[in-house]
């Protein structure tokens, strides 16, 4: 069994020094060839040199991009060069600051086996964040259920197999979202419990601005959805103050516009031919190993 293991890092390349050193450490019993192949989204750090014992890790490849485009378009990135240019069968995205916890990568191998075609998804049951974020992030899940109708309760931290890295690349919305896209092209997910661990090196740089736009960005795939879900509040809601009307009652509404828009406009970032194309950005692979 071939696993390709996907990193997306702009400049936080101590941390993923550490995750790979883990990797290594945590695969060493685990029947299958695994390689990893990390993704320089535009960084403008130096990239130090890797020179670090890798006893259980097939080959590493870095990625380097010539220009920054997002986590999100870094994993689309990496999926298509993946397909295209690598021999495989399984593809694990993580993210590169230990959040992502490599221990668990054992859990995704005990389910592909006994599931080989099926996507395997580290389900949160447990975050270490601030109780602002665990707020935010329960109001993301409750809002997104509402919308959408779908529970989304994982991020990049997945295993999917070659067919579904296939289908990801012909969805339009993997080029803005990874985990809404993959909830959109799939019937059946398989989860585990996935611990969402603590940062190894500094706090993270993703403000609350950008956090708000990720969740909507995840909601924008289902913009349908949404959009016909959102007319009915507003019809039934429209309905039931219509004895009352006032400011006040009136938020509620003037909030429903302002998410259709961020919604739609969101879903313009869908672009099949940037993800056709994206291979472009690339401007040179390192093979360390």
């Amino acid at each position: 069994m071939k696993i390709k293991i996907l990193i997306p890092v702009y400049n936080d390349w101590k941390s993923v020094i550490k995750l790979i050193q883990n990797i290594n450490s945590e695969i060493s019993n685990l029947n299958a060839e695994f390689s990893i192949i990390i993704v320089n989204d535009g960084s403008t750090d130096l990239i130090p040199k890797l020179d670090i014992d890798l006893n259980y890790v097939k080959s590493l490849k870095i990625l380097n991009l010539k220009k920054n485009v997002s986590h999100q378009r870094s994993i689309a990135i990496g999926l298509k060069h993946i397909y295209e240019n690598e021999n495989f069968d399984h593809v694990i995205p993580m993210d590169g600051d230990g959040e992502d916890r490599p221990e668990e990568i054992k859990e995704f191998f005990e389910k592909i086996k006994q599931n080989p075609n099926d996507s395997i998804v580290g389900a949160r049951v447990k975050r270490s964040e601030g109780i602002f974020f665990k707020i935010g992030y329960a109001i993301h899940k409750l809002i997104t259920y509402v919308f959408t109708g779908h529970i989304i309760k994982f991020g990049n931290f997945t295993c999917i197999p070659k067919s579904k890295v296939t289908e990801l690349l012909n969805e339009k919305a993997t080029w803005n979202s990874y985990s809404g896209s993959l909830t959109k092209i799939t019937k059946k997910i398989i989860k585990i419990s996935s611990i969402r661990g603590k940062r190894y090196f500094d706090l993270s740089k993703m403000s609350y601005l950008n956090l708000v736009k990720h969740s909507l960005s995840i909601i924008s795939v289902f913009k349908s959805v949404v959009i016909l879900r959102s007319i009915i509040f507003f019809i039934v809601y429209s309905v039931i103050i219509s004895t009352n009307i006032s400011l006040v009652t009136l938020i509620p509404l003037i909030l429903i516009i302002i998410f259709i828009y961020f919604v739609i406009t969101l879903s313009k970032r869908e672009n099949l031919d940037d993800l056709n194309n994206s291979l472009s950005n690339i401007s040179n692979i390192e093979e360390i190993r």
